[in-house]
């Protein structure tokens, strides 16, 4: 196969031990093999220093040109959310789906201004607060960056200005920044790793 954008995937633990130039060669080698063990490296000459030093050699685990991959793909049962925004901000809308199924849980209805993290924000926020009330504990994946470090800081610190247009909107960010400030235990959030896994299968396909 051809290299993928550039990079060489070093297999220390996994179905065949190896380097491979593409992340479907490597995958086939990781995925759902317990404990596997495996990086990117973005030059041949770094992964084959990697294979013959093995995973936790010092000499180059902290190199900057290293690409650390992820897990061999995301943890189920978990839930997976997206958010689509027409402009920025513009029209924005919101939803969660079963990650192995993809079946639909839920959608927001579209605001008239939004922002994508601000959508993101508010579908892991929703997410939260339904899992906290079946009293389940299941992880959660999402594709923003910030709005993960939201959640985190029980703030979402956007500079969308309210307004009549996006009060509606302003309203469930009070709401939820309310519900993260006395619910301090709650469900992990995780980034979803698109190059590795491929699409967020909450995504909704606007591209």
């Amino acid at each position: 196969m051809a290299n993928y954008k550039g990079k060489y995937y070093v297999v220390w633990k996994g179905q065949n031990p190896g380097i491979y130039d593409s992340w479907e060669e490597c995958k086939q080698q990781v995925e759902n093999y317990q404990g596997a063990r495996y990086k990117a490296f973005s030059s041949q000459e770094e992964a084959v220093e990697a294979y013959r030093s093995g995973p936790d050699n010092a000499a180059y685990k902290k190199k900057k040109s290293q690409i650390l991959v992820g897990s061999s793909g995301p943890f189920l049962p978990s839930i997976s959310v997206d958010a689509a925004c027409s402009g920025n901000p513009g029209k924005m809308e919101y939803r969660g789906v079963d990650t192995a199924s993809k079946i639909e849980l839920f959608r927001s209805p579209v605001f008239a201004e939004g922002t994508n993290n601000i959508g993101e924000f508010l579908a892991i926020a929703h997410v939260l607060g339904s899992l906290e009330k079946q009293g389940r504990n299941l992880r959660i994946y999402s594709d923003s960056s910030i709005a993960i470090n939201w959640i985190k800081q029980g703030k979402c610190k956007t500079k969308l200005v309210k307004s009549a247009k996006n009060a509606d909107l302003f309203n469930l960010i009070e709401r939820a920044e309310g519900w993260l400030a006395t619910h301090p235990k709650r469900s992990p959030v995780f980034k979803w790793e698109t190059e590795h896994w491929g699409e967020n299968p909450a995504d909704f396909g606007r591209k």
